[in-house]
């Protein structure tokens, strides 16, 4: 194969000719062509036709193969060559990969040929004796090859932004899905790897208080060094572009002093590399690294995308941080509030010194029933309110029947039935209580109908209350008073049992059932 420049031709006259700076269009031929006299024809059309031709001519097949790696324009090929065609001409570009046009040549006329040369690919068919038409014929097979490149790359563009689009909305969705920062960055990281293309991604986050940027959670890394991040505000690139809030670009991380960890980008192969804040609401919550392991230089429109992501992150975080507090103040209000309802109790306690201990213990056996029947963390929670509060309307009951030593006669028993209602009376309009308040006012309703105040029967009443009963009844029978001598455990276990069905719910006699005997010390 030899290459060569050709003549360049300057008939500015002539009107199939561009107008660029000399009036010649440049063009890289990569011509298979065997016969001397043809190729030197080929060229000299194209010349006369107004192209400044860099010709890269191949006689064979082991030579257009080698050519085949080179860079051209297009291909001009001769029918047939010996042991060699067009046909397999255009296959072997194929299967290589190389999109370029292909013009067919031949010195005999076959439409069979000429339509079996086009459905394989190429761009035209000619005549040796018609080359006259070479150079309109080059010209539109590149016009034509320009239009669908602009058409593949629209394609492409309105993929690569749909794909985006999709990034954005998965992003969305998490933050809007989950309030738990760990799945928001999981997805964010897994988006800016897909769609932006980086090797690997890292989200720093602020600790304002100590003033340092920790890493949180990373992608792409082959090593550890990542987690071990810790960078103080204003120090290197991280910490500086946290207190500037504008994004850093490094081409070449080898040749930057800025960057405080060489060794892990050494360990990494790291060589491009992104600094990008995380603001929300005029704060910086963290930073997003983006690491290539080849040279990256962005175009404008990655870049935009990288600030669409940043944003979503950023508010994402501060919306985590948020809800951090938000439960932490309700963690510590809640603590607060329970200690109020045990003050309540306690104060119960005092006037009744009879049933002093009585709340605490219903609370964590009416805990234990609640797990066996598979409560959660609220109903748990509200249990144990009403657990708390159950003997409460007791307060509205008179000493004299409150603190009798004795059995209660009829009518002060009348006078003693009446304290769930006036728990209810109490609590009723506490929002905060009104699953607890339940327990307070149903746990003497009996399974059977037969209970009080109400005379609730079955599912009719409510399945806290249906708990606590079981709790309040077997810690009563344990407990010794002084008209009654405490039960033994065996005895007061087998008394809640024998009374599944008529008393007590029996899927919470069930759920009594599997408390370990040790538990119910």
């Amino acid at each position: 194969m030899d290459t060569s420049q050709s003549r360049t031709h300057r008939a500015t006259n002539d009107p199939r000719m561009t107008n660029d700076t000399y009036g010649v269009k440049r063009l890289r031929v990569l011509l298979l062509e065997d016969d001397d006299l043809d190729a030197g024809l080929v060229e000299g059309e194209l010349s006369l036709y107004g192209f400044d031709v860099q010709l890269m001519r191949a006689r064979t097949q082991s030579e257009y193969e080698e050519a085949l790696d080179g860079e051209f324009d297009l291909v001009i090929s001769d029918f047939g060559l010996p042991q060699f065609d067009a046909y397999r001409a255009i296959a072997t570009a194929q299967e290589r990969g190389i999109d370029r046009p292909i013009i067919v040549v031949t010195g005999q006329l076959d439409d069979e040929a000429a339509v079996r040369c086009i459905k394989l690919g190429a761009s035209d068919y000619l005549l040796k004796d018609r080359l006259a038409r070479l150079g309109s014929a080059v010209e539109r097979a590149l016009d034509e090859y320009r239009l669908r490149l602009e058409h593949l790359r629209s394609v492409e563009h309105e993929r690569s932004q749909g794909e985006r689009l999709n990034a954005l909305r998965l992003i969305d969705v998490a933050i809007t899905g989950s309030l738990d920062i760990n799945v928001t960055l999981n997805v964010l990281l897994d988006q800016v790897i897909i769609s932006l293309g980086v090797d690997a991604a890292a989200v720093l986050l602020l600790d304002a208080n100590a003033r340092e940027l920790t890493a949180a959670h990373a992608r792409g890394f082959r090593t550890d060094a990542i987690n071990e991040t810790i960078v103080r505000l204003g120090e290197c690139i991280v910490g500086r572009v946290a207190m500037d809030r504008q994004t850093q670009y490094v081409p070449e991380l080898s040749e930057s002093h800025e960057f405080s960890r060489p060794d892990m980008a050494r360990a990494e192969g790291f060589v491009s590399y992104h600094c990008v804040p995380l603001v929300a609401k005029g704060e910086t919550q963290g930073i997003l690294e983006l690491f290539h392991r080849e040279r990256f230089v962005p175009d404008r429109e990655w870049e935009e995308f990288l600030e669409a992501l940043a944003a979503p992150a950023s508010i994402a975080i501060d919306n985590a941080r948020l809800f951090e507090e938000m439960q932490r103040a309700n963690a510590a209000l809640e603590i607060a509030y329970d200690r109020t309802l045990q003050g309540w109790a306690q104060t119960l306690e005092l006037r009744d010194y009879e049933t002093k201990g009585h709340s605490v213990r219903v609370v964590e056996l009416s805990r234990l029933i609640g797990r066996e029947a598979g409560f959660d963390g609220k109903m748990l929670a509200d249990l144990n309110r009403g657990a708390l509060l159950h003997d409460i309307g007791k307060i509205a009951i008179p000493d004299p029947v409150l603190l009798k030593p004795g059995p209660l006669d009829p009518d002060e028993w009348e006078i003693m039935k009446k304290h769930p209602e006036y728990a209810y009376r109490l609590l009723a309009n506490i929002p905060a209580l009104r699953e607890a308040v339940e327990v307070a006012y149903c746990h003497h309703e009996r399974w059977d109908g037969t209970g009080y105040p109400l005379g609730l029967k079955g599912h009719q009443i409510p399945i806290l209350a249906r708990a606590f009963a079981i709790a309040d009844v077997f810690d009563a029978l344990r407990s010794e008073r002084p008209y009654k001598r405490a039960w033994p455990k065996d005895e007061a276990r087998q008394y809640i049992l024998d009374q599944r069905g008529s008393h007590f719910a029996p899927d919470m006699v069930d759920a009594f059932s599997r408390i370990p005997e040790d538990d119910l010390e």
